[in-house]
């Protein structure tokens, strides 16, 4: 899905883009979205789970920078001597779960393109069901559960919830779907966390701050430095201008950028034209280690890749925040 452009547009009427009309027409749409996200999570009885569960989730649709930040937590978890697995949905697979994800034997068509990429660095489950998924989790002796993403999901109480926030973009237009890109107010969604991330630069934010809740700063930074010589970059991802704007900020040779819809599954005529843009620069293809994912095995020896990890400004207190679910004697 492509977000319409008065999502991100400032609320200036003057302005074509902030769409009045529009947002004037989808307010009572909105308005039932709301109702019915509060009226679900209300009614919800979340079912406890013989494990920990930290929730990374997003106020948002779209990306933000939330797999990462899962990935990062389930690395400290790891190091701090717990088994830690992510769970996701598996949006954009076939397969329901739950299941461990397995490289050898799973594709992003089977179990999503976000799972697949968790599971080159540690071990990852999917499942449609979050809590049928977190009862087999457990019952494999997995001691820690890192959610990527599930803030407005109830059927799973959690022991910690965390918000991942784009400091450069938070909000959109400040409007609930479909009016604007919010799954639900924003003041609704921080009261039932216990931290915020933010990520990338922006100015601190007056709901967050009104909050009191403690608040971490991250980055989304390359893993290594870029392939030399002339790249042409493509992403299907929320914001694929971050991506080539990171490449460009790591010192890449970046001629040219092609941007897709988040998610997007890549067709025969989609990898023919990047071949040729590519050629006609004399440069080699780049993408997302997301995007890579979801590409056909004989395309992913011909394309590279580009991996990126959170790094947070401040650890250890990460740790700290953490420190609740880390503790080893629950394990």
């Amino acid at each position: 899905m492509k977000a319409p452009h008065f999502w991100s547009a400032g609320l200036d009427p003057k302005s074509r883009e902030a769409a009045p009309l529009t947002r004037l027409l989808l307010t009572p749409l909105a308005a039932l979205y709301t109702f019915g996200i509060r009226r679900k999570l209300a009614r919800a009885t979340p079912e406890k789970v013989d494990t920990r569960i930290v929730c990374v989730g997003n106020l948002t649709v779209g990306g933000v920078g939330k797999t990462p930040v899962v990935d990062a937590i389930r690395r400290v978890a790891t190091e701090k001597g717990l088994r830690a697995a992510s769970l996701s949905r598996g949006y954009g697979g076939r397969h329901p779960g739950p299941v461990r994800v397995d490289l050898s034997r799973h594709t992003a068509a089977d179990v999503g393109d976000e799972p697949l990429m968790l599971a080159a660095t540690g071990e990852t489950w999917i499942g449609r069901d979050r809590a049928m998924a977190a009862r087999a989790m457990a019952a494999e002796g997995v001691q820690l559960i890192v959610m990527d993403d599930g803030h407005q999901n109830p059927s799973l109480a959690k022991d910690l919830s965390l918000i991942v926030i784009d400091a450069a973009a938070p909000f959109g237009n400040g409007f609930v779907l479909p009016k604007g890109p919010l799954r639900e107010p924003v003041a609704d969604g921080l009261a039932r966390a216990q931290g915020v991330i933010l990520i990338g630069e922006g100015k601190e934010l007056t709901p967050v701050q009104k909050s009191g809740l403690p608040v971490l700063r991250a980055a989304i930074a390359p893993c290594a430095a870029p392939p030399t010589g002339p790249l042409v970059a493509f992403a299907g991802i929320g914001r694929p201008a971050k991506f080539f704007d990171s490449l460009k900020a790591a010192g890449a040779d970046l001629r040219e950028g092609v941007p897709f819809d988040d998610h997007h599954v890549f067709t025969p005529g989609n990898l023919t034209f990047l071949h040729d843009l590519a050629a006609s620069h004399g440069a080699r293809l780049i993408t997302t280690t997301k995007d890579h994912a979801r590409l056909p095995a004989a395309e992913r020896e011909r394309i590279l890749a580009f991996p990126v990890e959170a790094r947070f400004e401040d650890e250890a207190a990460l740790i700290a925040l953490l420190a609740p679910v880390l503790d080893p004697v629950k394990a």
